[in-house]
């Protein structure tokens, strides 16, 4: 059976024969900038439309299947796809890239990187935190929390303060950065 990296080198080759703009968010984001933790599913943002998602799911193949119902998510007013490896039920959300103005910023600033030979894109340690912020879960909070742990010197504050003042949760991270120990 395959596991979360496996089925996520399947997704990432097939958004790249695709030619579907695209962005691993959520856990696997979070692990490029922190030290890795398990998942439940994989979460992409796409840039595409209804055709695109028809040859997203023609190059993945037999192995995958949709969920027949897209719902909507509210943070980004976004249409959200559930996408599920058959054999091992794991899930893949596909976010459509929204309206929502830090939606389209974070999918600008998007890192190429090569994912297990294949060409891929992940947001940056900043977008990680901000989007992690807005949705505030405590999983989602540790997940910040241990970014900003590894990463904060080489943060773009200036970045972040921006867009947690816009979304009101500036104060959650001024927070979670200041329970964070001195590294020595």
């Amino acid at each position: 059976m395959m596991d979360a990296i496996q089925i996520a080198t399947s997704v990432a080759a097939a958004l790249e024969r695709g030619g579907i703009p695209h962005m691993f968010v959520g856990s696997f984001a979070r692990n490029f900038h922190a030290f890795a933790r398990s998942t439940n599913d994989l979460d992409i943002v796409v840039s595409m439309d209804r055709h695109g998602l028809e040859r997203f799911l023609a190059e993945l193949g037999p192995d995958f299947g949709v969920e027949p119902q897209g719902t909507f998510e509210t943070n980004t007013g976004t249409l959200r796809h559930t996408v599920v490896h058959r054999q091992s039920a794991f899930q893949v959300e596909v976010f459509l890239l929204s309206n929502d103005p830090f939606d389209h910023e974070r999918f600008r600033r998007r890192l190429p990187i090569d994912f297990n030979g294949h060409r891929t894109f992940v947001l940056t340690a900043e977008d990680v935190v901000v989007s992690k912020l807005r949705w505030s879960r405590p999983k989602d909070l540790e997940d910040v929390r241990d970014v900003l742990s590894i990463q904060a010197a080489a943060m773009d504050w200036d970045y972040l303060h921006h867009w947690t003042g816009l979304h009101g949760t500036r104060a959650r991270l001024d927070e979670l950065r200041a329970s964070i120990p001195p590294m020595d």
